[in-house]
């Protein structure tokens, strides 16, 4: 399955040169590949030494048909306790 292998190239690209996934919330089909978002816990031990709300990076990334990462951006930094905006 497509969504399995995206899916597990994220989350290695991720683990190998950024963060560990924290949760994948979209994952979205193009005429080019796919377009993913990805949430990752940024500066956990900072925050949690100083008693403070973890940071939720959010991630716009896109993907080929080969399944290989072509853009990655991160679309906001937002305390974990937050609620969502729509990106």
């Amino acid at each position: 399955m497509e969504i399995i292998k995206v899916l597990e190239a994220v989350k290695n690209f991720f683990k190998e040169y950024l963060l560990p996934v924290h949760k994948i919330t979209t994952i979205e089909g193009t005429d080019t590949g796919w377009n993913v978002l990805v949430e990752v816990i940024e500066e956990k031990e900072y925050m949690k030494s100083h008693a403070k709300d973890q940071m939720i990076g959010v991630y716009h990334v896109q993907l080929n048909h080969q399944m290989e990462i072509e853009t990655f951006k991160r679309k906001c930094l937002r305390p974990r306790s937050s609620i969502p905006n729509d990106l």
